[in-house]
Order: C-alpha cells, then structure tokens, then sequence
C-alpha cells in the first residue's frame, strides 16, 4: 500500500508532469514513461510527451480502491468518501440544483472517483425523488474499466415513508444505500422530538430493520447531533441499530460544537465500546471552522468513512470540505503517527478536484471565497515579493501543492495558447478542454460566438479567467430547457433622462418579442423590459458585479439570485423543505453572466436565472405527474385485486 501512496504523491516529490509543456517546447524529446496527475498519477507516454493542459479522462490512472463490501472494508488504510454536495450541499439558501445539473454533478463525482454519492432526500419532492432515481439508473449503473462504480445513497428519517421513497429513489443502482437518522441529544429529544430515549432506540432500530426489509444490504444510521449526545447512549442505541442491520455508523457534529480531539475521543469511544462489523464514518459542519480538522482527528481515532461536500457548502456555515479532507489525507496520509499508526489514503483522483469545484460553483451560485484553501483564487496566487523571488528560484519553496495536481491548469507552464481574435473554433476548443470545460456542438458554437464578439474589443487577448467566465455563463447552461434567449439588449441613460432599456428576446415559441421600459438606472430598466416579456414574477434577491481580471477592458462578471413573489406563490415545487429541522422556504435561484458591458452581463445572468426557474418548475410538474400516474395505477391495481377477491 506503502507504494500506492508515494505514487499517488509522485508529482510533488518530481514534477516531470508540472514542466512538461515547456520540456516538450524545449527539447521536443520523447520519454517511456512520465509522472502524471490524477488517482495514483502515472501514464505510459512512448509516442512523447504529453499534451500541455488538463489530460484525457483516458489518460488519468485511478486511484486503486479495496472490492466494496457495505459493513466492512479489507485494507484498514483504506478511508471511504462519502459526498453529500447535492443532499446537504444543496440545503444552503440558493444552492437550488435542476435535475440535468443533478446529473452532470453526479457523474463528474464519479469521475472523481468519490465511494458514495448522496443523491438527495427523495420525500422532498417528487423532482427530487425523479432526480436520485434518474442519478441511480444512470450515474450508478456505469461502472468503469476498473470495476469501479459508486454507491448511491438516498437520506431518510426514521419512517417508513421516507425510507420507501429513498429505496424507490436508489434501488436501481448496482450498489443502492439507504441512509436513515434520528436525532439522539438530549435538547433534540426533548424540544424537538418530544421523545424518551428508549423510545428514540425502538425508533431507529425499526427503521433499520425495515429498510433491511426493502431489499437494502446497506443501510446508514445517523445520530443526529451525536457530538452533543451522551457517549453511553450513543454506545447503546448504536449497538441496537448494528444488531439490527446497520453497516454504516455515521457520527455527526450537527451544530459543529466539537473540537478536533474532543471527537476524535467520540470516535475511539464508539469504536472500542459498540460491538459487531461496521464501518464508523464522521459528518462534520463548519460552525466553528473545524469541520475539517474534525473529520481528520475521526479518521486518525479509527472512522473510515468521511462525508464531506465540494467547496464545503452546506447548512449554515457549511460542511467539511472534500478538497481539504483528501488533499490533507492525500499529502500527509504516510505519516502514521497523526492516522493512528495507518496510511491512510482515499480513492479520489485529485486531478478532477478542481473542475468538479467549478461545475458546483456554476451551477448552485454559491461564490467559492478568494482564500479558500485548495480551490480559492488565491490559493496558488503569490503577490509578497519575497514569496515570488522563493517561487522564481524554486516553486515548492512555497507551494506544497502543485496546482496541476488538483487540476488547475494554467499558468505559462501548462497552457501555452494565447486568444485572441484570430483564434479559430479549433483553438477555442482545445483551451476548452484545458481549462476543464469541453464544449461541442451548439454550446461550442454559442461560446465561439460570444468569445469573438469579446475578442474583438480586447487589444491584448482575451485571460483564461475570461473564457472560463464566458464557459460557465452561457444563458441556460446545463438546463435542459433554454426557454428565452435574450438577443439584443441597448440601454439610454445619464443625467438628461429616464433610463430606457429596449429587450430583443426569442421565447420558447421562437417568435420574437421586442420592448422597451424605464427603470431607475440602466440595468433596472432591462430588467423591467425582460420581465414584460417573460411575465414571470420574480424578486431580486442578490445582484452584484466583479471584474474577471485587472484592467479597464476586463469582463464583467456579474451574480444574480431571484425567487418567485411573492416568496411561497411558486406552488409546492417552489418550497424547499430541510431534512433535519423540517422548515420550509422559498427555493433561491442563482446565475451568472459575463460580458464587456455590464448590462449585457447583468441582463444575461437575469435571463438565465428565469431560465432556470423555469426549467425547474416544469421538470418538477413533470415529475409530480409522473408519480401522481404510477399512485393511480397501484392504487387501480389495489382496486381491481379487491374486487376480484371480493
């Protein structure tokens, strides 16, 4: 294992693949074989060396992993990933995903390379229960060559109709789970349950045995709260449900009241005092900015499963952060003494980091901080002048991370291209698929559009921050509905009049609709003008504008959030529900736009906020369709047994 582990770390101790592209400028010579990022991080290269930029998905080697077996796992280095990005990710206050988006989140986690992957809370909705099902059928029955295919996982409360939803939403995977919890402190079962502790024990030992009952060889309890419970009666109430059936224990820090050693004694305590063949796993949020920390002290007190989401989004102040977490296990998980005498490592391929952090920012609009560790704009940014004369002479003289690793390819070391406005769709493409956003088709065809109309008032070229700016940005990206498409905006304004904004969008019909509106500056009066078009009531939650880069010619970034007004008038597909205190609000939704005026950048983000609420909407009442039919139908069949029995 000891081996596994230098080469999944071989690109910082040499980093042949760091410097390839500028090798391959310099000496155009050839290698048998060179050091590459991703899983393990080693590709056979005989023809020569590799491509500058992000590789092929052909090209990464995956990290090796045990045969998954759900109450055990045969290598005690071995610490599983569980991510909980679109369940407790997507509880933060805007962070609404559409069921494509769902997917397309899905299936990079697998790239990733992430042991479970939890779907949703299919009793939600019926949207949400169709999108964990549409994500078990597909995203959880396409096992790659190396036999991986990754657990998908359905959260339910401690009944029986949540746990039939989440095993209707997760049984068509190759390896469904079902994950069920009860709230165990005593301020939780006391205000919240209004339940004794024996009957909180009879509870979740009876959910366990019923999902057991469904046909589910995996089943996780939870504990909610566990990090304020008393440690004796989580010893108890954990014994009965891994009697019961449980394969999975999962200690959650609900409120993030915990310090690192602290839970990690919660750990060890769990694991030297409950008995049977179980895997233990840690949930930790972030009140306290010790989510990450926490989850590490579980792992060194024996957990070997880690739940964690992308970017650390979540409830509240948020989750642990996957980035943090495998990256922290990837580079110091040799050294026993801080992983309780083990090496640990982790099945992600850190390569597909980066991308998979985008794709969630893009898509749920909540901003990943300049400063964040691993993945912040910052964080291989170097501005004190004796930090850049350290990096000039020697770049790990302050990086203990080779941006590459996490695939962050830029720099001119990796992407050797300049665009410009000479630069052909070929070229656009291949910067594409460096900076980890392959486009084809249509979407290729509207980026090229829109990156020449910016090309061709830029003198200098146009950054890498831009084009990914302009990738993530398209109107509608990601939807499978693109219902209006906004065509030409032109705004009048200033000290002699009313600020006038006249709108040219196509609608889903494909007739165009023109008009005009007043606001009270520039970028009200075209929103004023789209909304006569769309006729969508909305309210503005969040506006707000950023330059992509330094300079008067920079993109405009600008972030909308809207939702429907008023706030609960959407129907129930617009009242978002959370699975551990039961509240109910107004579902959020967040886009962004990019472009040289700030208007047209303000006004795409609007159009392709309403898009996404749209698209929302009709894929909700789809699926509630849907499900009302297949009630119908057993409710006819029930019927019809009735009557034939009678």
């Amino acid at each position: 294992m000891a081996a596994h582990v230098l080469a999944a770390r071989a690109p910082i101790a040499a980093p042949c693949a760091i410097r390839r592209a500028a090798t391959s400028r310099a000496s155009k010579s050839s290698c048998k074989t060179q050091t590459r990022l991703g899983g393990r991080g080693v590709i056979s290269c005989a023809s020569g060396p590799a491509s500058a930029g992000a590789p092929t998905d052909a090209e990464v080697v995956r990290a090796p992993r045990p045969e998954y077996i759900p109450n055990k796992i045969d290598d005690p280095n071995y610490v599983r990933v569980f991510d909980t990005t679109l369940r407790d990710g997507e509880q933060s206050p805007g962070a609404t995903l559409t069921s494509k988006e769902k997917l397309d989140i899905a299936r990079n986690l697998a790239k990733l390379g992430v042991d479970i992957i939890e779907a949703g809370f299919p009793i939600a909705s019926p949207d949400d229960l169709e999108a964990v099902r549409q994500i078990a059928k597909i995203v959880g029955n396409e096992p790659f060559p190396d036999g991986y295919v990754p657990v998908i996982c359905g959260l339910s409360r401690a009944n029986k109709k949540d746990i039939d939803a989440s095993w209707e939403g997760v049984r068509h995977a190759m390896r469904p789970r079902i994950h069920t919890f009860i709230a165990t402190s005593k301020i939780h079962m006391e205000d919240k349950l209004r339940k004794t502790p024996d009957e909180v024990v009879q509870i979740a030992v009876d959910a366990v045995v019923y999902a057991r009952s469904l046909g589910c060889d995996d089943v996780e309890f939870s504990p909610e709260d566990a990090g304020r419970s008393d440690p004796e009666f989580l010893w108890r109430i954990l014994t009965a449900v891994v009697e019961a059936g449980a394969t999975t224990l999962n200690i959650p820090d609900t409120v993030g009241i915990c310090l690192p050693q602290e839970f990690g004694t919660l750990i060890a305590g769990i694991k030297e005092n409950v008995k049977g063949q179980y895997v233990i796993s840690t949930h930790c949020q972030n009140d306290l900015g010790l989510s990450t920390a926490n989850s590490l002290a579980g792992v060194a007190n024996g957990a070997r499963q880690v739940e964690c989401t992308i970017n650390g989004i979540g409830e509240r102040a948020g989750n642990a952060s996957l980035e943090e977490v495998v990256m922290a296990i990837w580079m110091r998980g040799m050294e026993k003494q801080f992983f309780g005498g083990f090496n640990a490592y982790t099945g992600v391929n850190p390569v597909y980091i980066y991308p998979s952090s985008k794709m969630v920012k893009d898509f749920s609009g909540m901003a990943v901080q300049p400063h964040k560790a691993i993945v912040g704009a910052n964080a291989f940014a170097h501005e004190s002048g004796i930090h850049q004369d350290g990096m000039l002479k020697n770049k790990k003289t302050y990086e203990i991370i080779a941006p590459e690793t996490i695939g962050y390819f830029r720099g001119e070391d990796s992407v050797g291209v300049v665009m410009g406005k000479h630069s052909g769709r070929h070229a656009l493409s291949s910067k594409l698929i460096q900076l980890g956003f392959p486009m084809e088709g249509d979407a290729l065809n509207d980026m090229f559009t829109r990156f020449k109309l910016v090309a061709e008032q830029k003198t200098g070229g146009v950054d890498d921050d831009e084009i990914v700016a302009l990738a993530t940005s398209v109107a509608g990206a990601g939807e499978e509905i693109v219902s209006w498409r906004l065509d030409d905006v032109q705004v009048v304004c200033g000290t002699m009049g009313m600020p006038t904004a006249t709108v040219k969008m196509t609608g889903p019909d494909a007739m165009t609709r023109v008009t005009s509106a007043v606001g009270s500056g520039p970028v009200d009066a075209a929103y004023k003008a789209v909304d006569e078009l769309v006729r969508v009531k909305v309210e503005l939650v969040e506006y707000s504008v950023t330059a992509v880069v330094e300079g008067i010619e920079s993109l405009a970034q600008t972030r909308v959030s809207i939702r429907p007004n008023p706030p609960l008038s959407g129907g129930a597909s617009m009242i978002k529900e959370n699975a551990q205190t039961g509240t109910r609000g107004a579902r959020m939704f967040t886009s962004t736009g990019a472009d040289t005026d700030i208007v047209v950048s303000s006004t795409r983000a609007y159009v392709a906020c309403l898009n996404r609420m749209i698209a929302y909407t009709m894929s909700a009442k789809q699926a509630a369709d849907t499900e009302a039919a297949k009630q119908a139908e057993v409710a006819a069949t029930a019927a019809e047994a009735a009557a034939a029995k009678a």
